[in-house]
């Protein structure tokens, strides 16, 4: 994992398309502002991990698939 620190109105660049930016920081809350492509899915983790346990499997869709 790739530690960095960065103030508020500083970015890091991810793969020359991707941008995040420190907007503004309260407490122990860091609010960030995220550019990316339309193609790049960008979650929270937690509601990352909720569509995860609803999404059909790889499995699913490829018998699915086959059905037809």
């Amino acid at each position: 994992m790739l530690v960095l620190t960065r103030r508020i109105g500083e970015e890091i660049v991810i793969a020359d398309s991707i941008r995040v930016k420190v907007v503004a920081v309260h407490g122990n809350r860091v609010r960030l502002g995220i550019v990316a492509p339309q193609d790049v899915t960008v979650h929270r983790e937690e509601i990352h991990r909720r569509r995860m346990e609803f999404a059909p499997s790889e499995t699913d869709t490829v018998e699915a698939s086959a059905q037809f």
